[in-house]
């Protein structure tokens, strides 16, 4: 690998991964108080206008009347999770995902836990004509009193009549997925219809040792046609962000998990608008929001919609459809759609190894980072025999960069011609070297946010998409890129210019590289480690072939110089 193409790797990797390394991280998330958002946004039209729904259900006495005594908890299992729904608001208190463990300190080894504490899922507000009916504090009777769900879907049906007004709320659970079909009705709506204000809690729990880096993750995401994700961190603390729709999802995510509401129609979506708003005392980088979704209601009273929440499994989040998967977009701002490209395939490929060939993912990652240089074991072969042929013209080009220093248009003339002469491509031994970057930027996203490779331990390391916490494996990186360098400089002659190049280049990059793989996934790390390792056997046949060439030459050299003159006879006369 020439100085050219070390300072472009080095390049793109300073830009690309330099942002993240030093962005700011939030401070510590602390669980705010929940309040109630009000949507104001003045001037809307009745299907999108924004009701004010007041934090307290002291407006009408419609609001709270029949809220007596502790209310009960529903509980509802599933293959896959396990539910909590009180008969106080028929909302959804807590959600425990059976196959998912949390890594948080207080929780590891429990069940992934999705309802932050005293920030419950799914409380109905309904707003129709002057009065606001606030059914998350209405008491609700259950039908049945527990819900075991195995072979076939079942449904938990909850009801109340207060005030004039009949409320029947349905929920289907699945025992092979994580939706929940929900479903009701609502009496003396009006001939104007009115507003279904659904509550989305103020985001998801905690369940990652690493909480700076979840919450950091932790956004408000929006489909209208195309995905639009909004950080809850750059959201200002007591003010309410308006979003309005039509929505056919909307969800909060954080690094691995993700709860939405979903409304699909024929006209895209039945979401009217979405708002957001952190408590006032969330500091200058919020990590909670409460957050309301909008939807109308018809004259008949009658409302359907469907929770999402679970996982953040790129195959079931697909098999939805309307874009879903991409709640959980990789890349940067920017580069997603360039991004996107790469690592969709790759997060396929390494799932479908894993499962097809029974490999863990660790091992899964060495026969990826084998893989990978295999395939390019032609194109690097090509452009290492490039680089030989470029260097074996420096001496040339230095000449003709002297000679022609004061004139640049004939400079690069002269430049051109010798390459033509030689046929060397000067770009030749470049792109080929740049070709596993775009895998290296993807394998950074996937496994850093694909939930496959969550919690998935590998050697000394405790999970493959967290950083080595012995720091081993990033400096085993460092110094195999250190050795593939050194292997990859042998045989080049170097000017006094390009010799401290190519010094600085052979230190600088392994330990860019070691102190970027601080903060990177072990998994990446691994995978670098073993690409790099893999290139050495490639680098040094070409450095054999290059001293060959190399002494080949010199030979000829001297043979030139040694070789008696046929004009000048044995005698020493010169032949007349």
């Amino acid at each position: 690998m020439d100085r050219r193409t070390l300072w472009a790797v080095l390049l793109m990797m300073a830009i690309f991964f330099a942002p993240t390394f030093f962005m700011k991280k939030p401070a510590r998330p602390v669980t705010p108080p929940v309040p109630q958002a009000s949507d104001t946004a003045p001037g809307a039209a009745a299907a999108t206008a924004a009701p004010v729904v007041p934090a307290s259900p002291a407006v009408g006495g419609v609001a709270s009347a029949g809220a007596t005594g502790p209310a009960d908890t529903i509980t509802v299992t599933t293959p896959l999770a396990r539910y909590g729904v009180s008969t106080r608001g028929g909302v959804l208190t807590s959600l425990e995902l059976e196959h998912y463990k949390s890594t948080a300190p207080a929780t590891k080894g429990t069940p992934a836990e999705l309802v932050r504490p005293g920030s419950p899922l799914l409380g109905l507000v309904v707003v129709t004509g002057a009065d606001t009916l606030h059914l998350d504090q209405w008491d609700f009777r259950a039908d049945p009193a527990s819900l075991n769900v195995t072979g076939e879907p079942a449904s938990l049906t909850l009801t109340s009549d207060q005030a004039g007004h009949s409320v029947r709320i349905r929920y289907t659970f699945s025992p092979t997925d994580y939706q929940v079909g929900v479903s009701g009705s609502v009496t003396g709506i009006g001939a104007a219809g009115g507003q279904l204000v659904l509550g989305l809690g103020t985001g998801l729990a905690n369940t990652e040792a690493d909480s700076v880096e979840n919450f950091r993750a932790a956004a408000l995401v929006t489909y209208g046609g195309s995905a639009e994700r909004h950080d809850l961190a750059k959201l200002t603390a007591g003010e309410t962000v308006t979003f309005s729709g039509p929505y056919a999802w909307t969800a909060l995510k954080s690094k691995y998990f993700v709860s939405a509401v979903l409304a699909f129609d024929s006209t895209g979506g039945r979401l009217s608008g979405v708002t957001a708003t952190p408590a006032p005392a969330a500091g200058k980088h919020p990590t909670a929001a409460a957050t309301q979704v909008r939807m109308p209601i018809a004259t008949s009273g009658e409302f359907s919609y469907t929770l999402y929440a679970g996982p953040m499994e790129y195959d079931r989040l697909k098999r939805i459809g309307h874009d879903f998967d991409d709640v959980n977009p990789y890349g940067l701002p920017g580069f997603r759609t360039l991004i996107r490209f790469f690592a969709a395939p790759v997060r396929w490929l390494l799932v479908w190894m894993h499962d097809s060939l029974h490999l863990g993912y660790g091992f899964v990652l060495i026969a990826f980072g084998l893989l990978v240089r295999l395939l390019l074991w032609p194109l690097n072969q090509k452009a290492m025999r490039a680089n030989t042929a470029l260097q074996a013209l420096q001496p040339q080009l230095q000449r003709i960069q002297e000679q022609y220093k004061q004139d640049p248009p004939q400079l690069q003339k002269e430049m051109f011609r010798l390459y033509k002469e030689n046929g060397v491509n000067p770009l030749g031994g470049c792109w080929p070297m740049l070709l596993p970057m775009p895998v290296l930027f993807a394998l950074f996203f996937v496994l850093g946010n694909s939930i496959e490779l969550r919690g998935v331990p590998f050697l000394w390391f405790p999970d493959l998409a967290r950083p080595d916490p012995y720091f081993i494996i990033p400096i085993l990186s460092g110094i195999s890129m250190f050795g593939l360098t050194k292997v990859g400089q042998m045989g080049i002659q170097h000017t006094a210019q390009t010799k401290m190049q190519a010094q600085m280049m052979t230190y600088m990059m392994p330990v860019m590289i070691t102190i970027f793989g601080f903060n990177f996934a072990s998994g990446l790390n691994l995978y670098w480690t073993v690409s790099n390792l893999a290139s050495i056997p490639q680098q040094w046949l070409i450095a054999r072939e290059r001293m060959k060439l190399q002494k080949a030459e010199v030979k000829a050299f001297v043979e030139v110089k040694t070789k008696p003159d046929d004009s000048v006879t044995r005698s020493g006369k010169k032949k007349r």
